[in-house]
């Protein structure tokens, strides 16, 4: 017996009416983006595995999703790593996987689009602002919110150092989720905080161990912070001295006094808290967006080093995120472009689909694209529908041919299917009398029109 059709864990597909919404949410993300002065770009799904690897941290490098060399990909293996595996001797996972793949699919926009620059710095003018919309792929474990491929929709400015770009980006966030009609809190920190943090308290060579604990409050709690801290070399003394981080609460301005005493003797910091109140003196007043200090937000990728953000939905049950970014002053030197400083924010198309979903906060009239079905009562009645339908298409409006002579019943449920709201009817008395009869599938009222006027009828 055949195995039923399946897809990989992690994955979906999705409905026309699916898509529908989800056009919908890129469309308003890209309208948006374009306002902004943001230019489109796209990247390959998949870059090299060299590309990919060493920029996430330790724990994303082991999420990237690697491509088998293709043809025989043991014989690409070295001798002696073939020599252990025969011995039946362990070979490090990261070591055996750079033997058999070259490749790998990208797991966020922002290293490709950084690979991007150095590539086609000469044809770029800096500062350069872009947006990528396109899939990405981690080797997840897939749960409520969490994908192993999904979209992501990134806006990044390279080439600039200035604040007036972060502040850009939350006015941003605010204008995209107005236009969706959803409230949410923009959650900011600023990486040379955490780092001052980290020499306050005595170790600032373990700031990288310290930020990825932290980057896990929400999900784990203090205690199991802690705890990860200590396994990562993190002294007690330490973590006594980062205490006074998980007591920290209030509004920024509540906030700053307390950070700026007891972070005093870090120069780093100081500057860290010193970019945060331009941002939010610069920001003004938001719509749908709340602008939240959360002196916990961590983003535990290794190559920011300024404001750092995060963005939830204080509407619907989605935990955690859907959207981050924050800024990085060199991600292009790993690519041997020096002193090339970005910022970028991603929206999480599919956490946002849930949430609107969840809220009921989709338009009603994404059901369908169609606006008009011309119902099929035959060969001749079909045959003067075709040039009436030509027509209607050409004023803009989405209309179709039921493609089948079949009963009326049949062709109205294709119509209450697919969200249809208007039936054209042109059987052999309309045929005859040079009128369209127009049922409205909602209310199921019907009315009878001239040919000349159908176009002005359906339009209004």
């Amino acid at each position: 017996m055949a195995n039923k059709p399946s897809i990989p864990k992690g994955t979906r597909d999705f409905s026309p009416q699916e898509m529908l919404r989800r056009q919908y949410i890129f469309d308003t993300i890209r309208g948006v983006f374009q306002r902004y002065g943001y230019l489109p770009l796209e990247t390959p799904a998949m870059e090299n595995l060299e590309t990919l690897t060493g920029k996430y941290g330790e724990e994303g490098d082991r999420l990237i999703f690697k491509i088998l060399n293709s043809g025989d990909a043991w014989k690409s293996v070295a001798p002696n790593v073939k020599a252990m595996i025969q011995a039946g001797e362990e070979v490090p996972p990261g070591r055996l996987a750079s033997e058999l793949a070259e490749k790998a699919l990208r797991y966020d926009l922002t290293v490709p689009f950084a690979r991007y620059v150095v590539q086609h710095q000469n044809e770029i003018s800096f500062p350069f602002k872009r947006y990528q919309i396109q899939p990405v792929w981690r080797a997840d474990r897939p749960q409520k919110g969490r994908y192993r491929e999904f979209v992501q929709c990134d806006a990044d400015v390279i080439g600039s150092t200035s604040l007036l770009s972060e502040v850009e980006l939350v006015q941003l966030f605010d204008d995209v989720f107005t236009a969706l009609g959803l409230k949410v809190v923009v959650k900011i920190n600023e990486r040379k905080v955490l780092s001052g943090i980290a020499e306050v308290c005595g170790q600032p060579e373990k700031v990288v161990d310290i930020v990825t604990a932290i980057d896990k409050l929400d999900k784990i709690g203090r205690e199991k912070v802690e705890e990860e801290m200590r396994t990562k070399g993190v002294s007690d003394e330490a973590i006594r001295g980062i205490a006074p981080l998980f007591e920290l609460k209030g509004t920024w301005t509540e906030q700053r006094p307390r950070l700026e005493e007891w972070l005093a003797s870090s120069t780093k910091a100081q500057q860290g808290l010193k970019d945060m109140s331009l941002v939010f003196n610069a920001v003004g007043g938001l719509k749908s967006a709340t602008l939240e200090f959360d002196p916990t937000l961590a983003r535990g990728l290794d190559y920011y080093t300024g404001a750092i953000f995060e963005v939830k939905a204080l509407e619907g049950s989605m935990p955690g995120s859907i959207c981050g970014g924050g800024r990085y002053d060199d991600l292009t030197g790993i690519f041997g472009l020096k002193n090339m400083s970005g910022v970028g924010i991603s929206f999480g198309a599919d956490r946002i689909y849930d949430v609107l979903l969840e809220t009921n906060k989709f338009p009603e009239s994404l059901g369908s694209s169609t606006r008009l079905l011309f119902a099929n009562f035959g060969e001749q009645e079909a045959m003067h529908c075709l040039k009436l339908l030509r027509a209607v298409r050409e004023a803009g409006i989405a209309a179709e041919l039921y493609p089948d002579a079949v009963k009326m019943a049949k062709q109205f449920k294709y119509a209450d299917d697919k969200g249809i709201a208007l039936v054209a009817i042109i059987g052999e008395n309309e045929l005859k009398e040079g009128t369209v009869t127009i049922k409205e599938m909602v209310s199921g009222t019907q009315r009878s029109v001239r040919e000349e006027e159908l176009l002005a009828t359906i339009s209004a």
